[in-house]
């Protein structure tokens, strides 16, 4: 084991510091290729970068990146019959998922369908009464409607009886989504999906609405060949609409590398521009002018779209994202972020009592189920949880004879192949999810028995590799880095997110002149370092061992560890810390 950074074995949030790993020369060669200070190129080196690799990853281009739709299975398939339905005036209808890869995903179908002159039905299935995924009421109720195509977004990869309820009613479903698939394929007309086993997984990193972007690239590819813009329609501007794949791909916490990076880099230069109404009421009613970036996306923006589907009308976010109306996107704005402060509230009652729970439990995992929770919020209680405990987490919303529940991982455990082997075994009505994340339904009278194999498994991984909780870091900086123009030169990272983490950055011998609570749960420090005076924050400080700590820290020499932003203040930029942890003077 390589020594803990700054010899932090235990930060006041129990956590090992750890230095990200780079190639020296990789990084110097960087450095004076593209003009980068060290602690920037070694930031490069230790995410993969070399030289060959640098330009893609420092100016990532879509039309250098965007592969072929057709390499997908099904994708030509799936493009001709959208086309021909199109053209043909049929009825089709967009099945999509409650949250904001679901909302983005159809509302892109739903802006280009208008866009070549096709009102297409939306379909969100309500999270209480439906749950996730198609359901065979609901493809039944299609049917009746007239509806000849569905193309479900961002589920329906292992809906099997739905699927098969779809076909005997006589209608072609086309599957678009990137969740875990099993050997066999349910029986829809066509499914493209990057993580097929049958696929390379060269794009299995893609979040839906990426996948659904390249369908609607086949899609428009398909009707130019046919004639179709020649004659009554002018082509769409795909471009346009990049805005919403980078908000889905943010949100859904994917890897930021590849094509996605390109996706994010370009979609949010347009989400700046604030063309799609939907967007623009959103960000005014959570009093955000400021340019778009990661942040924005996924932490102003996704709560608020993604509130529709936990705590209200489960297709608000779709509708919001599609429409051009200002007056109706300004009422649907409102009620999201209404909406978002009572799921606010909700969260914050069902996590205190999650946390009760765990602490009294014994377990290589924290395992939750409670009566009557909101199904809507138990996928952030389990990401709460898995951020305070360190272990993967699970939480489950009981009503009657069946539970609802939501996981979050930790590097290292696969969640949702444990959750999809669960199901082989009988012990889930149904489930399915990725490394990091997963959902599932489970009879009340089988709880106890998901408990103990999920904890078999996760246990004989833990007792092989056991969970250390560390914090990786870029580097250590001096006072003499605490400055805008160091700040902006970071800013050639970006898109920030997983798979490419903002910059963490330690600073040694601090001493804590002020620390203030702000709120309930942050705290507002003054830091100087080295004759350098630094403003810090640390949000939710008060949740962990952090607040306190740093709270009586006053006048003692400390380390502090997290991310430099620039911070705009009456018109004055200032250098602001925004501390993820923090330690004593070794």
């Amino acid at each position: 084991m390589s020594e803990a950074f700054l010899g932090v074995e235990q930060s006041f949030t129990g956590r090992r510091w750890v230095a990200r790993d780079y190639d020296e020369r990789t990084a110097l060669a960087l450095s004076q290729r593209h003009t980068l200070p060290d602690v920037i190129a070694r930031s490069l080196s230790a995410r993969g970068i070399d030289l060959e690799t640098a330009p893609a990853f420092l100016q990532p281009k879509l039309r250098d990146l965007l592969p072929d739709p057709s390499r997908f299975k099904d994708m030509n398939k799936a493009a001709v019959r959208m086309a021909e339905a199109l053209q043909r005036g049929e009825k089709i209808a967009v099945f999509g998922d409650y949250d904001v890869d679901g909302a983005t995903s159809a509302a892109l179908l739903l802006r280009f369908g208008r866009a070549v002159g096709s009102e297409l039905r939306l379909y969100v299935p309500d999270r209480l009464r439906e749950g996730y995924g198609p359901n065979a009421p609901a493809m039944e109720q299609l049917a009746a409607e007239g509806i000849k195509l569905v193309i479900c977004v961002d589920c329906g990869t292992t809906a099997y009886e739905p699927l098969a309820v779809a076909k005997a009613a006589g209608l072609d479903v086309i599957v678009i989504d990137h969740h875990a698939s099993e050997p066999e394929l349910p029986p829809a007309f066509a499914i493209v999906n990057p993580n097929r086993l049958d696929e390379p997984g060269d794009y299995g990193y893609l979040a839906a609405v990426g996948v659904t972007y390249l369908f609607v690239v086949a899609v428009n590819r398909a009707l130019r060949a046919t004639g179709w813009y020649s004659v009554l329609w002018v082509e769409p501007d795909l471009l346009a609409w990049l805005d919403l794949v980078a908000l889905g791909t943010v949100c859904d916490v994917v890897k930021l590398i590849g094509l996605n990076r390109a996706f994010v880099a370009q979609g949010l230069r347009v989400m700046s521009r604030k063309h799609n109404a939907g967007i623009a009421a959103l960000a005014s009613v959570a009093g955000h002018s400021k340019h778009m970036d990661t942040y924005a996306a996924g932490f102003i923006l996704g709560p608020r779209v993604n509130a529709g589907g936990r705590v209200g009308e489960a297709d608000s976010g779709a509708k919001l994202l599609s429409t051009d109306d200002p007056s109706v996107a300004l009422r649907l704005a409102e009620h999201l972020h209404q909406l978002n402060a009572e799921r606010r509230e909700i969260e914050a009652r069902v996590l205190e009592e999650a946390e009760r729970i765990t602490i009294t439990e014994v377990l290589p995992m924290a395992f939750v189920a409670g009566e009557n929770w909101h199904p809507g919020v138990i996928g952030i209680v389990a990401s709460r949880l898995k951020d305070k405990f360190h272990h993967p987490a699970l939480v489950i919303a009981l009503e009657g004879d069946i539970g609802k529940g939501s996981g979050r991982s930790v590097s290292g455990i696969d969640l949702g192949a444990m959750i999809i082997a669960a199901r082989q075994a009988g012990l889930l009505i149904n489930g399915g999810g990725h490394k990091m994340a997963a959902g599932f339904t489970v009879a009340r009278d089988k709880v106890n028995a998901l408990r103990d194999f999920l904890a078999t498994r996760i246990g004989k991984q833990l007792a092989a590799e056991p969970l250390k909780p560390t914090l990786t870091l870029d580097g250590l900086l001096a006072s003499t880095s605490l400055h805008a123009d160091f700040v902006r030169q970071l800013s050639a990272l970006n898109p920030f997110g997983t798979g490419n983490p903002e910059p963490r950055f330690a600073l040694s011998d601090c001493r804590i002149i002020r620390a203030d609570i702000v709120g309930e749960k942050h705290v507002s420090v003054i830091v100087m370092q080295g004759g350098t005076r630094l403003r810090g924050i640390a949000f939710r400080a008060m949740e962990s061992g952090l607040g306190p700590a740093l709270l009586g820290q006053k006048q003692n020499l400390c380390c502090l560890a997290g991310h430099l932003r620039i911070d705009e203040w009456q018109g004055e930029e200032r250098v602001q810390l925004y501390i993820d942890d923090a330690a004593a003077k070794i």
